[in-house]
């Protein structure tokens, strides 16, 4: 996770060796107070790389060798060792004769070291041979090196010297020659940053084969020079001989850093050691910028060392937290600027000791955090960093000095929590962060924010947090396993209400586009295949709903995310707690939530619907979500203003397609039946609004009964939504109504629509069907200004005007009023039906008692032998009972459909059908007086009617069926709703033998009575009437036998013969069939039936 830079390009090393003189020696002409060099500013790799402030550098190859290399060791493994110590010798003297010039690339820091290695030299490097040839002046110095071949052809680079001076040590055989040669090395002046990075070059490389020679020496230059020189003060001046040794404990720090990157497999007998030397030297060392570069510098190398051994993860290490204790010490004294990539490396360097053995100690961490969070927090606001520069000859980037800093920070918590996945662990960082998010200063607030999110975001998308509890002891202390749950359960429940409540306060301190995007991580973090994972975010998402933090345009995005998500969210209680954060989120915002939704999918597609379910959990919000819904239908733009194109983007159609999909929503259905009246006004006004945008493609062609799902048509939706709305709410009558008069089929073109609207409304008055509630939106509808809304307002009030409870709900003058509004309607069918609504029954009670003389009149020629116009009759009959309401027609009622019920068998159709018809509308109308008698009536419809189900004339047979479940409704059968499907849909003997079953069983005890009636079948002339006869005598005969028994007496039975007998004779091969299958059945029930 660390890296070094590359050196400086040649033509910047003029300038990078005037930045390092800043921090190099007194004699350098600069003292006092300093600040940190340029040495440390980010490179061009390293701006490449502010994206991966921790991209390890470490896996380049310390054995790989180029065929240059290999010459040049060839060379000096060629030399014999009187050889090699006369060339140390000559470097030693050459190096002490050039000690104030010669520099190191990347200085004193050794951050942006980078000297050539093995396998890394070529002839293009400055690093090569002909830089010696050059420089070494002595004869007999050449003459060693002429079988080298070189030649003068490049500018000397007084680094090479201890390159090749480490080199010549490694190859030594002799340990006296090594530890001879290289303590004359580390006796030469240690002044320059230079010349420190050059010895411990050398002893680095000398190390990898003398590894205890290159440690004695180095313990005997502690004893003899570091602990002698560590309590000088740099203020003071001393004589020469006292500055030659003032830094070598940072020379001593590099030493042993280069020990470490050089010492391979070995490196960890001796890491402790080499640890506690650095901290050692470090703590007694008089502190200054070259002390803490050269420490960070050899912590670095010491890092990647351990990288590179495979066997670091299972070594124990004893001096870490020692040696991190310094790291921070160094990070506790940075200025408050942003000069170098200091805070980055030590940050980096701690991130990545904390990851060996053993875990570092809860103490330790948080001193940690303390301080990287203090360095980091307390810099200057972004907009002052640069300000707050020093004068620096080379201005570094601030900004990305900044971000890789605040990167390095986040990678350290990111350990941490990787290190220990717990939830304790998660509290336990986010303590530390707690102080802060209370900050008066705004950018430490806003960092704080910023590292949290981060954090939080890494923890969701990959770690798995558990539980974590220290057990100890054996297994046999733990027998009590229920007492451990419950153990675990309360540390569970402690950790995570510490946890919630840090994310509380920072949910409270988040701006709202940072607010957004945790929501929209945390939501990321739902469809994962780890429970934990999942429920850690779905609780934190529920949480920060919970907190009523979200604005309003947080809304959007948030519910976009959500949806975005549904879909692959794998455990069922996830989406659960999922739905509760979005009632939570509909509850604070109500109407942009509803907005968002809306334009989420198209309703049909009904992936959205768990949302909107979501939204019904709240009785209230549920309510509110309607009138929305509501409101949002009734946008309807002018034609003029809609574009073909539009259309289908309409709010209104929108709001149209959700309300259709929640009529079938079980949870809506209890706030659907409370705002009923609104919806169905709504509705009826949205379907006369799209006739007029003229979109009826596809109203007519809809099949109930097809397999086939492709999305419905907005006119058809809205038609579908209406029938929806009684069947959902349980008014199925209203809907049987309209279905078996196929009065629907009026709401599909605008020329039938008013008689859609007027025989609905009659219905409703007829089935008291919320007549109160849509009577007052009817009002308020009929003051609006849109004709649409005028129209279906009259039309629903006019026919009210018949209802039995209407003067419950309005006075007759307030009801004048409203009607005497429609007369200056500017629409011509808003005038006429309120005209007529003014001279209606209820308007103008006067008329009952012409309606009923007129009546009488008209009874006298229905019922007379040869009446004339029995159709037209009948039709007047109609519209006089329709017009009475509620005043009825006493016992006429009784004599008409004792009539009535004798044209049931006309042999004209239309009057078949139109006695029929009006049959049904005569039961109802006698009042509560004569109901008992026309109850009777009814009950002896029932098997004409059952019979002329199968009528050869289809417009009779849709009328019947409509009486017959009107005779169901009024007799009050068990299974009037089911009744009425299979008059409606059902096809076959399925269906007819379930019609017999209901007709059948809701009338216990009159089976013989049924029987006696369908007899006189027998010998009907219509082919369809008699063999359905035969199929309920069958059905009679074979399920009700005993009870017959018991109900029959002789008299029936003669009577049953003799019907019977005719079929023996009759010409039809299915009748004497009938015969010679229950003639038995006759002469068995014979035995058994009473005189």
């Amino acid at each position: 996770m660390l890296e070094c830079g590359p050196a400086p390009a040649p033509q910047d090393l003029c300038s990078h060796q005037e930045s390092l003189s800043m921090v190099a020696a007194p004699s350098d002409g600069f003292h006092g107070s300093q600040w940190r060099s340029t040495c440390l500013l980010p490179t061009e790799e390293q701006k490449r790389d502010v994206g991966h402030p921790g991209r390890a550098t470490l896996d380049e190859s310390l054995g790989d060798r180029s065929p240059w290399e290999e010459e040049l060791l060839g060379q000096i493994r060629a030399m014999s060792d009187s050889q090699r110590s006369r060339v140390l010798e000559a470097i030693q003297h050459r190096i002490e004769e050039h000690t104030q010039v010669i520099t190191i690339p990347g200085g004193s820091s050794g951050l942006g070291l980078q000297l050539p290695r093995a396998g890394h030299w070529g002839p293009s490097t400055v690093f090569c041979l002909q830089l010696l040839w050059k420089e070494v002046a002595d004869p007999g110095i050449r003459e060693l090196l002429a079988p080298l071949n070189l030649e003068p052809q490049q500018p000397v680079e007084k680094a090479f010297l201890f390159l090749v001076y480490g080199l010549i040590l490694r190859e030594c055989a002799s340990s006296d020659l090594v530890r001879r040669h290289l303590m004359r090395l580390l006796e030469l002046s240690h002044q320059t940053a230079g010349q420190r990075e050059g010895m411990a070059v050398a002893s680095g490389i000398a190390s990898s084969s003398h590894l205890q020679e290159v440690w004695a020496t180095l313990e005997h230059l502690g004893r003899t020079r570091v602990l002698r020189t560590a309590c000088t003060s740099p203020d003071y001046q001393e004589p020469y001989a006292d500055v030659h040794w003032r830094w070598v404990s940072s020379t001593s720090l590099l030493c042993y850093g280069h020990m470490a990157l050089h010492a391979g497999e070995h490196i960890l007998p001796w890491v402790d050691n080499v640890i506690s030397r650095m901290v050692y030297y470090f703590s007694c060392s008089c502190y200054d910028n070259i002390l803490e570069t050269s420490f960070l510098s050899a912590a670095v190398m010491l890092v990647k060392a351990l990288k590179q051994e495979h066997s670091t993860r299972r070594y124990r290490f004893t001096q870490i937290p020692e040696l991190i204790q310094c790291l921070l010490a160094i990070l506790q004294k940075e200025p408050n600027f942003l000069a170098t990539l200091f805070r980055q490396k030590i940050i980096l360097v701690i991130m990545e000791l904390s990851k060996l053995r053993p875990s570092l100690k809860p103490v330790v961490k948080s001193r940690i955090l303390q301080t990287c969070l203090q360095s980091l927090y307390m810099l200057p606001p972004m907009e002052m960093l640069k300000s707050c520069l020093p004068p620096l000859d080379l201005a570094p980037d601030v900004m990305v000095l900044y971000q890789k800093s605040m990167q390095a920070l986040d990678l350290l918590l990111q350990t941490f929590i990787s290190e220990n996945k717990s939830m304790d662990e998660m509290c336990f960082l986010l303590q530390h962060t707690e102080p802060w998010l209370k900050s008066d200063k705004s950018h430490e607030c806003k960092r704080v924010v910023q590292t949290i999110f981060l954090l939080l975001k890494y923890v969701v998308d990959y770690v798995k947090l558990t539980l974590l509890i220290q057990q100890k002891g054996s297994m046999g202390q733990f027998m009590h396993l229920n007492k451990m749950k419950n153990f675990e359960a309360k540390a569970l429940r402690r950790s995570e209400m510490k946890f919630y409540n840090l994310v509380k306060a920072l949910d409270r301190s988040l701006t709202p586009a940072q607010h957004t995007q945790l929501i929209l991580t945390l939501l990321g973090g739902l469809c994962s295949h780890d429970h934990l994972q999942c429920d850690l975010a779905s609780q934190l998402v529920l949480m920060i709903f919970q907190n009523q933090s979200i604005k309003v345009e947080q809304v959007a995005e948030i519910l976009q995310g959500l949806f975005q998500e549904l879909p692959s969210i794998v455990f069922k209680n996830i989406l659960q707690t999922m739905m509760k954060a979005v009632t939570m989120l509909g509850t604070q915002h109500t109407q942009e939530t509803v907005e968002v939704m809306l334009s989420l999918c198209h309703p049909s597609e009904r992936q959205v619907l768990p949302l909107w379910k979501a939204l019904a959990s709240n009785n209230q919000l549920a309510r509110k979500v309607l009138m929305l819904l509501y409101m949002k239908l009734k946008l309807r733009p002018p034609k003029e203003l809609v574009r073909l194109s539009q259309q289908a983007e309409l709010i209104s159609l929108l709001a149209l397609g959700t309300i259709y999909e929640l009529l079938y929503t079980r949870e809506y259905k209890a706030t659907v039946r409370w705002a009923f009246a609104g919806i169905l006004v709504g509705l009826l006004t949205q379907l006369h609004y799209l006739f007029e945008l003229d979109v009826v493609e596809g109203i007519s062609d809809y099949q109930e009964d097809s397999l086939e799902v492709k999305p419905l048509s907005p006119c058809r939706t809205c038609l579908e939504a209406l029938k929806g709305l009684f069947w959902t709410t349980n008014y199925w009558e209203v809907f049987a109504y309209l279905q078996l008069l196929r009065g629907w089929e009026l709401f599909e073109h605008l020329e039938t629509y008013t008689e859609g609207v007027t025989l609905l409304a009659r219905a409703m008055a007829h089935y008291d069907c919320e007549v109160k509630a849509v009577l007052g939106q009817a009002v308020i509808s009929l003051k609006s200004s849109e004709e649409r809304d005028n129209i279906v307002a009259i039309l629903v009030i006019t026919e009210f005007l018949n209802s039995q409870e209407l003067t419950q709900y309005m006075s007759r003058r307030a009801m004048d009023n409203f009607l005497s509004l429609g007369l200056s309607s500017p629409n011509q069918l808003v005038r006429a039906m309120s005209l007529k609504g003014l001279t209606s029954i209820l308007m103008d009670p006067k008329k009952v008692v012409l309606l009923r003389n007129q009546l009488a009149g008209l009874l006298d020629s229905f019922m007379g032998p040869e009446p004339q116009d029995l159709m037209g009759l009948m039709e007047i009959l109609g519209d006089i009972l329709h017009s009475l309401g509620t005043q009825g027609i006493g016992a006429t009622s009784i004599r008409m459909a004792q009539h009535l019920l004798s044209l049931f068998e006309d042999e004209q159709a239309p009057v078949r059908g139109g006695a029929i018809s009006l049959f049904g509308d005569v039961v109802h109308s006698g009042g509560k007086k004569y109901r008992p008698a026309l109850k009777r009536q009814a009950f002896q419809a029932l098997v004409p009617l059952l019979f002329h189900l199968v009528d050869s004339c289809p417009a009779v047979v849709m009328k019947t069926k409509l009486t017959f479940l009107r005779c169901a409704i009024l007799l009050k059968w068990e299974f009037r709703k089911e009744l009425f499907g299979k008059l409606a849909w059902g096809h076959g003997l399925g269906a007819e033998n379930d019609i017999f079953i209901y007709m059948v069983e809701s009338n216990f005890g009159s089976y013989h009575q049924f029987l006696m009636q369908a007899l006189i079948y027998l010998g009907s002339p219509h082919k369809n009437l008699k063999r359905m006869a035969m199929k309920f005598i069958g059905g009679i005969l074979q399920d009700y036998f005993t009870d017959l028994c018991f109900s029959l007496k002789r008299g029936d039975l003669k009577i049953f013969k003799k019907y019977l007998e005719v079929l023996k004779k009759d010409s039809d091969s299915v009748s004497r069939r009938f015969y010679q299958n229950f003639l038995e059945d006759i002469t068995e029930l014979s035995k058994f039936v009473r005189q």
